[in-house]
């Protein structure tokens, strides 16, 4: 992606200073990029990057101070700026700035100092209307959007998931995916017609429906969708099991399998995480990088391990750590699926904080019912991470390569303990692969990445329709927020409105 030239420019003409200058980084010399810098790419939290570099040109490879580099974000027009505005730290000679509007703007003025200096060609000024999230004002083309947003191409997960469907036709799924699946699972019927959301729902359980509602409706606030018609199944497993030349029946779902043909989207974890970031939530792919612990010579090197009983394997991740505690912290939060037998699992702990996970070097990703929905803000701080074998897949796990980005080990957990043993004798390379890791996250899971994912998605599974999309009996229409307190003026609707 073009987003990614800058660093990759300066890291080339820098050559990296062991741990950077050691002195104050150098306004001119600092770098400043990042979709946050460009108007019309409208996030729910926007974000920009600042490398610190020495007058030397040689970047930082460690902090040079949280304090280093100041941010003010005005609008030079208005009495107010209602704007939230964070500087993260990355530990690493870098931050990461995020902002969320709660108003919308004609221009915004982006001031990055260093003690009294601007930094690199601060002050930015975006040229507007900069919209805020709940700003419902849609780009009618699309190719300007994906182009606005840096959307790649093509996303090889997608190419693989369309595969099975070469046609697909509303009219007849409309019918067949009711009958099949309505009684037993539950599933969201939805039909994006006219840039509007229209839903009906079947099965007992639909509460899930929110995070999709949420997406969906956030997307045709930024952008004119195509109109199509989908099944998006809220459960934990993939369901279409069948296989060619059967007839297959596409259903989205969260988590994907190697034994079923589901069309796989960002889980709906971080989802709402992209959504919700300076939100209701407080872990999310920002603010992971900030709280990635002690460096990496100062991590306890114990694995580590937390969460709930909904696998077996995880009882018998426990039982190694009670038989090998020095190797292994590895404990449950709680018991649903299985009998507790404190004897073999020991006591039930305490919560900690994600964030306090990244005291550990060694982080073991374990599948839960499905996969380990946590797995990307694993890979996003600086522990590697060892992930098991598995049948489950998120939409990224694909494009992760084993001994690159993390450190494999079996379904059956046979060979933990050596894979653990590889990684403390091998310590420069299993910090490889820990950045490896974190820069994958960095570059692929972010808040851009994910809408450009799901718009791609449905937008090439449009293509596929072979009948028009229809607003069925039964179905309701999903609403726009209306709880706004600065609701925003539309200059593309004004602009249609006037014609």
């Amino acid at each position: 992606m073009r987003g990614a030239l800058w660093p990759l420019c300066l890291a080339l003409g820098a050559a990296a200073a062991a741990a950077g200058g050691g002195g104050r980084p150098s306004a001119e010399r600092s770098a400043v990029w990042g979709p946050g810098l460009r108007a019309a790419a409208a996030l729910p939290a926007r974000y920009f990057h600042v490398q610190a570099v020495d007058a030397r040109g040689l970047r930082f490879t460690s902090s040079p101070g949280e304090d280093a580099f100041q941010v003010k974000i005005t609008a030079p027009e208005e009495q107010f700026t209602r704007v939230g505005v964070q500087v993260l730290d990355r530990k690493d000679g870098s931050f990461l700035v995020r902002y969320r509007m709660y108003a919308s703007y004609k221009s915004l003025r982006i001031e990055v100092k260093t003690g009294d200096k601007h930094v690199a060609n601060s002050p930015y000024i975006l040229k507007g209307p900069i919209y805020h999230e709940n700003c419902d004002c849609p780009q009618e083309e699309s190719s300007a959007w994906l182009e606005e947003m840096n959307c790649p191409q093509t996303i090889p997960q997608i190419q693989r998931d369309l595969a099975n469907f070469p046609v697909v036709d509303p009219d007849k799924i409309a019918k067949e995916i009711p009958q099949r699946f309505g009684q037993r699972q539950s599933l969201c019927h939805y039909t994006i017609k006219n840039n509007e959301v229209y839903i009906k729902t079947y099965g007992e359980h639909v509460g899930f429906r929110i995070f999709m509602d949420a997406i969906l409706l956030s997307l045709t606030r930024k952008v004119k969708m195509p109109d199509v018609e989908f099944f998006v199944n809220l459960g934990d497993w993939p369901l279409e099991k069948r296989k060619p030349p059967q007839n297959l029946h596409p259903i989205f779902s969260w988590c994907g399998s190697s034994e079923s043909k589901d069309i796989v989207m960002p889980t709906y974890d971080l989802t709402d995480s992209v959504l919700e970031t300076m939100g209701r939530v407080s872990l999310d792919m920002m603010s992971v990088q900030a709280n990635t612990g002690p460096s990496w010579e100062d991590k306890n090197t114990t694995a580590f391990w937390r969460g709930r009983d909904s696998r077996k394997e995880r009882l018998e991740l426990v039982k190694l750590s009670r038989k090998y505690p020095e190797i292994i912290d590895a404990a449950f939060t709680n018991f649903f699926f299985f009998k507790h037998d404190e004897s073999l699992y020991g006591p039930i702990v305490k919560h900690i904080s994600f964030f306090d996970f990244f005291k550990y070097k060694y982080q073991i990703n374990i599948d839960g019912t499905v996969a380990a929905y946590r797995l990307p803000y694993l890979l996003a701080g600086n522990s590697v991470v060892l992930k098991q074998d598995s049948i489950y897949y998120e939409h990224f796990y694909n494009e992760l390569q084993p001994w690159k980005h993390y450190i494999p080990f079996k379904s059956d957990l046979s060979d933990l303990l050596e894979k653990l043993q590889w990684a403390k004798d091998h310590d420069e390379e299993a910090k490889n692969i820990a950045k490896s890791g974190q820069e994958f996250a960095r570059n692929n899971l972010m808040g851009d990445h994910i809408f450009c994912y799901y718009f791609k998605l449905f937008q090439e599974y449009a293509g596929l329709q072979v009948s028009e999309p229809k607003i069925r009996d039964g179905m309701e229409k999903v609403q726009q927020p209306d709880d706004d307190l600065f609701p925003c003026t539309c200059h593309r609707k004004k602009a249609k409105d006037e014609l």
